[in-house]
């Protein structure tokens, strides 16, 4: 079982979180990109763009954020946080 945890954050507090499940036999990164995905859809947000940072602190961490730096349209939220919390 793969989970992405979705974060909003405003004002250093949680203001909304989801937990995307996908159990499907794929690639982690065809996983991810689906569960980013599908918490952009839930929290109706468009797709934010990943940056060179964004990449890096994802293969070390297994986490990164996004801010509004990383988004087209204008956010009233100071960061999404994606972080994997179990892998298979």
């Amino acid at each position: 079982m793969f989970r992405l945890w979705g974060k909003i954050w405003k004002d250093n507090h949680l203001v909304r979180d989801t937990v995307i499940c996908d159990s499907r036999d794929d690639t982690r990164t065809h996983k991810i990109f689906r569960a980013l995905d599908e918490i952009c859809l839930q929290f109706d947000l468009g797709k934010p763009i990943w940056l060179d940072a964004n990449v890096r602190d994802f293969q070390r961490h297994s986490r990164t954020r996004f801010s509004q730096d990383n988004f087209i349209e204008q956010i009233d939220f100071d960061r999404l946080e994606i972080q994997v919390i179990e892998e298979d």
